[in-house]
């Protein structure tokens, strides 16, 4: 079973930028899809942007397109989220995801309860 730990959150002022990262270990990076997810107090946990296995696709909520960029490098085990131009509204704890892929998929995967491994978050809080 993968083991995630995200890094990077922080306290950022609105406009600002921050870049997020999931180190993976324990599992083989490559034959899982990627998801970042986030939470705010008192909400559900909401899909933010995922990654196809082989980093093919990429998919971003509407909330975040055009803002946060999603990548990954399967040769250091890690998944990173570029966030620009932030919002108080992007204020969250940020998690990332993993689902394991046992065949040729290029699909990248929108819901929580498609994902098996979670780390413990990131907390991100952009300030006005």
């Amino acid at each position: 079973q993968v083991h995630l730990v995200e890094s990077g959150g922080g306290l950022v002022q609105v406009g600002g930028s921050l870049r997020l990262s999931c180190a993976a270990s324990g599992g083989t990076f490559s034959t899982y899809a990627m998801g970042w997810f986030r939470q705010a107090p008192g909400k559900e946990r909401v899909f933010v942007s995922g990654i196809s296995r082989s980093a093919g696709r990429t998919r971003y909520s509407d909330s975040v397109k055009g803002r946060f960029t999603l990548s990954r490098d399967n040769a250091q085990n890690t998944m990173y989220l570029e966030m620009n131009t932030l919002r108080p509204e992007d204020t969250a704890n940020y998690y990332c995801a993993a689902k394991t892929i046992y065949y040729s998929d290029a699909n990248v995967y929108t819901g929580a309860e498609e994902y098996e491994n979670w780390g413990q978050g990131t907390q991100v809080t952009v300030s006005s």
